[in-house]
């Protein structure tokens, strides 16, 4: 067997052996290759799909709607698209796809699809979902509102104001856009907004759009409609649940963006229609939408819809990273010390001056919640009433050493600089008093002996 027959068919049994679907065609739109998990998925035989047009056996699709066929004339990839389609039998199938352009020499000789079964994936998610119900009725979608915006510790100016200003606006039903660093409190910040609105007895349902994958949160979203797809069952969405109070959707440039575009027809018609259904259901739900990143960079980036971006930006809240408000990084320490000796049993009283510096040097980069951690890991290791650099976190402890290096790099170029210009003071009166050095010490308002030991000690031969 010659080397490029046995390639050939060691890469068509990996193929058939990976556990999802796998279809091929050529640039004619024939199928050149199909596994036995594209075959279960389409309920078909692999006979009846192998060097058919594409067409023929699903005659449901067209070049415009066909995923491989789209792919194969434009040699654009297609990532994780759900498609829902018709076999030559009237079953339909539904399927997210992610498909790529063959290419040999850089000539396109057809394109490649994997696929995964959405009806599977739905039903599984509607089983865990049901499994969570079960399991834990006040499941995290619907918790009590923990924190207030009196929670949110500051003595900085501008921070106060943001405060005030979401009171206020608390007031109103308008959606609300959150941004900031990550660890900056956007999700407390966001329980205090609903908890100082006239919804706090109502639920506030949270859902971080990453969490959940694209092909499960439009569900999760806007409910389900029985016989929607294969085991689905009648079930709200988060809209729904959150009727008459607060829906908190963190990392929403995450959600793709053809669910944005669903997400912003129910913010302006107050209406949601479950997946499988045509029926309209109103809902009185406010949204508060957060992002970890400014939003003019997701514009760009192309993972925020601008007209859902414009809906949003009425009332927008840019929370302010740990690193710009060094004056509440005390209150913050106290505050988490003396929670923590609370749950902890212990009896600590501060940190020492060193380690205290140091927390006013270090930028912070997780914000609050590296702040609190780190406090959380030194209380639990420490074994004095006063927290030292011993107790540190290790990464801490690593960026701790690296700033003392720094700082001693800083101290040593500042004497360097100090006696350079020292010197140059020196060789200008010097120059003015030609060569006196009794009237070059006047002129430089320093006693004559001092000078002298200067020239001796770093101008030898200048006396």
């Amino acid at each position: 067997m010659g080397k490029d027959q046995m390639t050939k068919e060691v890469l068509t049994a990996i193929l058939k052996s990976i556990d999802e679907g796998i279809h091929a065609v050529d640039t004619d739109g024939y199928t050149i290759f199909y596994n036995e998990v594209a075959a279960r998925h389409d309920g078909l035989k692999i006979s009846e799909v192998i060097g058919r047009p594409l067409l023929s056996v699903f005659p449901s699709l067209n070049e415009r709607t066909s995923t491989l066929l789209k792919v194969a004339k434009t040699r654009q990839p297609i990532i994780n698209q759900t498609q829902t389609y018709v076999n030559m039998y009237g079953k339909t199938i539904e399927t997210v796809n992610t498909t790529l352009p063959i290419l040999v020499d850089g000539r396109v000789i057809g394109a490649v699809e994997i696929a995964k079964d959405y009806s599977r994936m739905k039903l599984l998610s509607e089983r865990l979902l049901h499994f969570q119900k079960s399991k834990q009725p006040e499941s995290r979608q619907q918790e009590s509102v923990k924190y207030t915006l009196n929670d949110l510790l500051t003595v900085n100016r501008d921070f106060l104001a943001m405060k005030e200003k979401a009171r206020k606006l608390a007031q109103t039903d308008a959606p609300i856009l959150v941004f900031g660093e990550s660890g900056s409190g956007k999700e407390l910040f966001v329980q205090g907004i609903h908890h100082a609105s006239r919804r706090s007895q109502a639920p506030f349902v949270a859902q971080n759009c990453a969490a959940i994958p694209e092909t499960l949160l439009e569900s999760i979203l806007f409910g389900t409609s029985k016989g929607s797809y294969t085991g689905a069952v009648d079930r709200p969405g988060l809209f729904e649940l959150a009727d008459g109070g607060t829906l908190f959707l963190d990392e929403l440039h995450t959600m793709p963006i053809v669910l944005q575009a669903k997400l912003l027809r129910v913010l302006e018609e107050g209406a949601v229609r479950r997946v499988g259904s045509v029926k309209e259901i109103p809902v009185n739900t406010r949204v508060i939408s957060a992002m970890n990143i400014d939003p003019r960079t997701a514009l760009e980036q192309e993972t925020l819809r601008p007209d859902l971006f414009y809906r949003l930006n009425v009332l927008t809240f840019e929370l302010i990273p740990l690193r710009e408000r060094p004056e509440d990084i005390d209150l913050l320490t106290t505050s988490f010390i003396n929670s923590f000796n609370k749950s902890l049993n212990k009896k600590v009283t501060g940190l020492e001056g060193g380690l205290k510096e140091y927390f006013h040097a270090y930028s912070w980069p997780g914000n609050v919640r590296e702040l609190k951690h780190a406090i959380e890991y030194m209380m639990n290791v420490c074994e004095e009433e006063v927290l030292s650099e011993a107790d540190l976190p290790i990464i801490l402890k690593q960026k701790k050493q690296q700033y003392m290096k720094k700082e001693q790099a800083q101290s040593l170029s500042l004497r360097e600089n100090l006696k350079e210009l020292e010197i140059k003071l020196i060789r200008e009166a010097l120059h003015i008093s030609k060569g006196n050095i009794k009237q070059a010490a006047l002129l430089l308002g320093i006693p004559r002996q001092t000078l002298q030991y200067k020239l001796q000690k770093n101008m030898p031969g200048a006396e």
